[in-house]
């Protein structure tokens, strides 16, 4: 199979799949290239609540594939700072469920993911000091945002590789699962974000990303969508909400 983004929807919860296992998983190109407009597809779909981005088999993704680097090194970083823009986009909830490697081009990726579960063993690292290159202005404000301005130096000085419990106690990961319960897991979780407003989490989403310029449309959105009341009578009643807000409609 030649190297693709694998995706499927079900149950409200859309999984991408990185797809090149011959390379670990690294991206090339046309993957790169593909995964905009791919979220483009899922972020219109009504079905889907929320997301998940995984690798295929035992590693999440090993980074740019090298080869891609050759002719047009800012190209190839170019492509990659879009895809993570888009990621970073995405207006509902996305989780990376690694395993493995998640290096260079796979961290950025990860980290401009919502939220990034692992499993024990798995390894982390932002390497472009061992290629020479300048990592995107935007991907490094967003590592910093994620573990601090020192271990950002760490990492993007070093390009050395972390675990993945040092990378939770640096808030680079948000849980870290035993060998074996990771897919477990994700079902859990993503099964308690269907069920919450997507209300409420597109305009969390919005804030906690610092925007600072629709606070307006957000509370015109609240009064008119019915989540506050179907939220409060469903608490009384005693059974699950029927949230019907979405950011397809």
């Amino acid at each position: 199979m030649e190297p693709q983004l694998l995706h499927s929807v079900a149950d409200g919860v859309a999984t991408v799949v990185i797809h090149h296992p011959a390379k670990r998983n690294t991206m090339t190109a046309d993957m790169w290239r593909a995964l905009p407009s791919l979220l483009d597809e899922l972020a219109s779909d009504a079905a889907v609540k929320a997301l998940v981005l995984t690798g295929h088999g035992d590693t999440f993704c090993a980074g740019a594939d090298i080869a891609t680097l050759l002719d047009s090194p800012a190209e190839a970083q170019a492509l990659a700072a879009r895809a993570e823009e888009s990621l970073a986009a995405f207006p509902k909830p996305i989780l990376a469920a690694i395993r493995g490697y998640c290096v260079g081009g796979g961290s950025q990726l990860a980290a401009a993911c919502d939220l990034r579960f692992a499993e024990t063993g798995s390894l982390f690292g932002v390497t472009p000091a061992k290629l020479g290159i300048v990592y995107p202005a935007s991907a490094t404000r967003r590592l910093v945002s994620l573990v601090g301005p020192a271990t950002a130096k760490y990492l993007l000085f070093s390009g050395e590789l972390i675990d993945a419990e040092r990378a939770l106690r640096t808030g680079f990961v948000d849980e870290v699962l035993p060998e074996g319960q990771l897919d477990k897991r994700v079902a859990e979780f993503t099964r308690v974000l269907t069920a919450r407003s997507q209300l409420t989490q597109a305009a969390a989403k919005e804030f906690a990303n610092g925007r600072e310029d629709r606070d307006a449309y957000w509370a015109q959105q609240a009064r008119g969508s019915g989540e506050s009341t179907e939220g409060v009578a469903a608490f009384l009643e005693r059974r699950r909400p029927r949230f019907t807000w979405t950011t397809s409609g």
